[in-house]
């Protein structure tokens, strides 16, 4: 299978990809904006699996030649993906009132904007041939893409929200709707998006945001879990918002 995965350099993106690469038949396009990062990852994942396959992708996700330049570099291995994890994600904590309009902008380019950037770009990639589905494409799972995106637990209506976090929390609710856009979009083409609202994991962003609280879940742990739904979750949802949440914050 051919796999992306955005914010690969730490957390829970480099423990995805890292889940995904212990199967040799995986080849992992690992996106982070820093090369020496991807290159621990590249180094933990050979060491863990001698055959495993990660191509880091280095730059930013706010960038259109950046993610030209990426298209060029996955068709250079191979001619479709599979799975994409949009994971990737950027915070800051600061009050309402306090808020820059760059600060919006930093958050949104990252969170909703390189999404959108990176989806369209990979559409082609990713779109299965009309004659291998059927009419009712959920009976014909077996051949669907998957788009999975990471949002939290803060940008669910009616979850509980925390002070400072007024960019990220509604970053995160626009991941959520634009998920269920792009499900009945895509539906036609075999691909499924599903979005998975994460509860607290023990994060360098998960420390910017509560300095102050021990998360309930390790990176490990919930990549587990990430990649698992990943790579089967398409099979039972598509346009589905799945809380993975044990405490809150």
């Amino acid at each position: 299978m051919n796999i992306l995965v955005t914010g690969a350099s730490s957390g829970i993106g480099f423990q995805v990809a890292l889940q995904l690469s212990k199967d040799s038949k995986n080849k992992v396009f690992a996106v982070s904006r820093s090369d020496e990062r991807l290159d621990t990852l590249k180094e933990e994942a050979v060491h863990q699996n001698s055959e495993a396959q990660i191509i880091p992708l280095v730059g930013n996700l706010s960038r259109g030649a950046d993610i030209e330049r990426w298209k060029e570099e996955i068709m250079k291995h191979c001619t479709h993906i599979d799975f994409l994890v949009n994971n990737a994600g950027s915070l800051i904590n600061k009050p309402f009132l306090l808020l820059e309009d760059v600060d919006w902008m930093d958050v949104y380019e990252t969170n909703v904007f390189g999404i959108v950037k990176l989806v369209r770009m990979l559409f082609p990639l990713m779109e299965r041939a009309p004659e291998k589905l059927t009419s009712n494409t959920s009976l014909n799972q077996s051949v669907r893409a998957h788009i999975v995106n990471i949002s939290s637990m803060g940008g669910v209506q009616g979850s509980v929200k925390f002070k400072g976090l007024s960019a990220y929390s509604s970053s995160k609710a626009a991941v959520i709707n634009l998920t269920e856009c792009l499900a009945e979009e895509f539906s036609a083409y075999g691909i499924a998006v599903n979005c998975l609202a994460l509860g607290s994991v023990q994060t360098e962003m998960f420390s910017t945001a509560f300095p102050d609280f021990k998360a309930a879940t390790t990176p490990a742990s919930m990549a587990a879990y990430v990649a698992d739904f990943t790579l089967n979750g398409f099979q039972y949802f598509n346009g589905k918002i799945v809380p993975v949440s044990s405490s809150t914050p």
